[in-house]
Formats: C-alpha cells, structure tokens, sequence
C-alpha cells in the first residue's frame, strides 16, 4: 500500500495573479469566455491565453483553436498580461478552476456561461443566417448534442428575427434532433408560418 501512494503524483498547481487588471470590459470578458469555451474542461489558463494571444504554437493548431473566432484577440499583449486578465475573470467568478486528474482545468461559473451562452447562441445565429442564401443545411448536425439551454436560446432568436425563411433550415434540424429539441423546433416552425414575413 505505502509503495503504491508514494507513486501517485500531486496535483499540479497554480496561482492566481490578475496583476495591476482592476476592470475588463464587456467585449473583453465576452472574448476570453468565447475562448474559454473551446478548452472548457480540457485545458487551461495557459492554453487559453495562447488562443487568446494567437499563438501560432502546435497544439493551438493541432485542436483547430486557431479558428476560435476569439483567437488572437488580445495579440498586442504579452502572455503574462493576458493570463493576468484571465486570472481576474477568474476571481470575478466568471471563470473557475476545476482539477480533471491531477490538471487544473477552466469551467464555467454560471454567471459566466450566461454571457457565453448568449454569444455563441448569436454567433450560430449569424452563421445560420448565412445559410439561408443557398439549400446546403448540414451545418444543423454541428447543432446536436449542444448545450440545450444554448439551443433553445438560438431557437428563440430564430423566432424574433420573423423570417420565413428559416423554415426549410428548422424542417431539416428538426429531423436530426432529440423528441424535446424537436418539439422547441416546431414552435419556431409554427410562429413563423402564422406570424413571420419572408424577407
């Protein structure tokens, strides 16, 4: 037994440091947490702020982090500037720090997955909306097993913009979808045959 403990490693740990940061503004938290969400619970403060810098380092590119519509966003500053402003959304409660194994890895707070909830859910808006011109609406299968709160809230922007033109788009995510999403989907459906224009 005493041989087998000694052999477990520690915990690798960390510090928090926000440096002289004492505000971010809104873009700023909305572009760490949009680059947060593709590493949450997977990677780190340090992977994020490459993302977050534009490093053109192999894992960065190895996991398509560079296609994060957050990647570079901050590549005027230097890692350590950058890592002070994640350290700081950290101890604002947007961010937290979770151990997977002996890692520690960056999870959403619940107030920070609001605000990241609501960009990406208009992020996928804008790209949707852009489908729309041609019939190619295969991009709905990159839309199954998302978060559900993020999905109905993009299903709830579909239905403010009023466009009709969303229908053919909703039939075909509708087929691919879960019984509870489906029925979300046809709402929208519904709505916009009664009430939308086809603009």
């Amino acid at each position: 037994m005493g041989a087998a403990m000694s052999s477990k490693k520690p915990r690798v740990r960390y510090e928090l440091n926000s440096g002289d940061v004492s505000y971010l503004t809104d873009e700023e938290i909305r572009s760490i947490l949009r680059a947060a969400d593709e590493l949450v619970a997977i990677g780190g403060r340090s992977m994020l702020a490459k993302i977050l810098k534009g490093s053109k380092d192999k894992k960065v590119r190895e996991h398509g982090l560079d296609q994060c519509p957050a990647y570079g966003y901050y590549q005027e500053l230097t890692l350590s500037e950058i890592t002070n402003r994640i350290d700081w959304l950290i101890k604002k409660d947007y961010l937290k720090i979770e151990y997977r194994d002996r890692l520690p890895v960056l999870v959403f707070s619940e107030k920070g997955w609001e605000i990241e909830r609501e960009t990406y859910a208009e992020e996928l808006l804008q790209q949707l909306i852009q489908l729309l011109e041609g019939k190619d609406y295969s991009f709905v299968q990159d839309l199954k097993d998302r978060n559900r709160g993020m999905i109905l809230l993009l299903l709830e922007k579909i239905r403010r913009t009023g466009n009709a033109r969303f229908i053919p788009l909703l039939k075909a995510w509708k087929e691919i979808e879960y019984k509870k999403v489906q029925t979300e989907i046809q709402k929208v459906i519904d709505y916009l045959l009664k009430e939308g224009t086809l603009r």
